[in-house]
């Protein structure tokens, strides 16, 4: 069971099925709001890759999807604005807390044919500048052609491609 303690409040989380979900839990609990309490932010949902999924799955909802996606790291990218990082001129939770979502883009890109960065140049140069200036993010993250070659044999094995 994953707990997190922050200024002496304590929280446990799994999701139903019993596995820990670190970074979506942080999302959920802890939020933009929370770590920023004047920030407007809304906090970004946990169903983004519920959402990513109906992207690379190419059904009939998939323009659907996109759209949704898009409206999501839209707001993102508002809120990060013109700053370096969420929090300002260094990396932060938030960061750290996002960033491991950004290698799933050339997937999504070349799945639903569109593009993350014509929509969203703020955040794609955010995703770039958390890999190039912080090796240990970059060391952590898959290539996103690992993530992009995984989802074709796993949608193959599912009778989706």
């Amino acid at each position: 069971m994953m707990m997190l303690h922050i200024h002496g409040r304590q929280w446990e989380g799994k999701d139903p099925n019993g596995h820990h979900r670190d970074w979506q839990l942080l999302i959920k609990i802890l939020g933009y709001r929370q770590l920023y309490p004047s920030s407007d932010v809304l906090t970004v949902p946990v169903e983004i890759y519920g959402i990513g999924r109906r992207v690379w799955k190419g059904k009939e909802d998939q323009e659907e999807a996109k759209e949704e996606l898009m409206e999501y790291l839209k707001t993102l990218e508002e809120e990060l604005g013109n700053k370096l990082y969420f929090g300002g001129e260094t990396i932060g939770l938030v960061d750290v807390a996002l960033v491991p979502f950004t290698p799933w883009f050339y997937t999504y890109e070349t799945c639903g044919n569109f593009s993350i960065e014509a929509g969203c140049p703020k955040l794609v140069a955010w995703a770039n500048r958390c890999k190039q200036n912080h090796q240990s993010v970059a060391n952590a993250l898959p290539h996103p052609h690992q993530i992009y070659d995984y989802l074709v044999q796993l949608k193959k094995g599912l009778g989706l491609a």
